[in-house]
This record gives C-alpha cells, structure tokens and sequence, in this order.
C-alpha cells in the first residue's frame, strides 16, 4: 500500500523589491530653491512640474511651472523633501536627470544635467535627445 502526503514545500521567502530608481534627482541647492519657491507661491502648490516643449535650436527645452494639483500620469518624485511632478509626455526626455540650482553674479536659475542629451544649442537654452 502507498501512502501519499499532501503536504507542500515551504515557499521560499518572497525576494524584498528593489527600489525603483528616480526618474529625476535635485541637488540639495535645488530642493532648498523649490522649497522657497513654493513656500512663496500665491497660491497652494504640491510641488513644481517638470515639462519639456518642442522649441529652440536643438528642437527642446525644460519647461517648470507650479503644480497646483497631480493630473492622472504625472510621475511623482519625492527627493530632499521637495515634490517634483513629471509631464508624462516629458519622462523619457528627462530619466536620470539631475536638477542644479545655480547663482553667479550675472544669472542664476536652474541646471539640468541630463545624460540623455545628444547635442546643445550655442546659449544652452535648448536640448537634442
């Protein structure tokens, strides 16, 4: 006579997940100029949204507004205490990018180091991918 057992294996443990990396990341002179800008904002923001528009020589250029509320496919990133929305029309144009805010005595504003641009416009104001 065969017994048979209904007995099962234990599960190996589930493997932790892995953080999904940022689609952006701000240097803290950026989070601490995002932080002031919002705190100075006439109206209620959840943060700044990150956009890219079709202009310029090299046919792109960075586009920062206030974002008054998430839309539906925003990619939010949360980095240094700021919240950062993404267009997501403008996510692939801007994944692994790091947000700089710079000051010098002639100009000061915000710098984008991003890895995926092919080519630049003589006054940087425009980007290739």
């Amino acid at each position: 006579m065969t017994v048979t057992s209904h007995e099962t294996t234990p599960a190996a443990p589930a493997k932790p997940r892995r953080e999904r990396p940022k689609a952006v990341t701000l240097t803290e002179a950026a989070a601490e100029r995002i932080r002031e800008i919002i705190e100075n904002s006439e109206k209620p923001v959840v943060g700044l949204r990150v956009g890219v528009k079709a202009r310029g020589c090299s046919g792109n250029s960075y586009d920062i507004t206030y974002a008054e509320e998430k839309k539906p496919w925003d990619e939010v990133v949360e980095d240094k205490g700021v919240t950062i929305l993404i267009d997501a029309t403008a996510l692939m144009f801007v994944l692994g990018t790091e947000i700089d805010w710079q000051e010098d005595k002639l100009q000061s504003g915000f710098v984008f180091n991003n890895p995926n641009v092919k080519a630049t416009c003589g006054c940087g104001e425009s980007f290739h991918v």
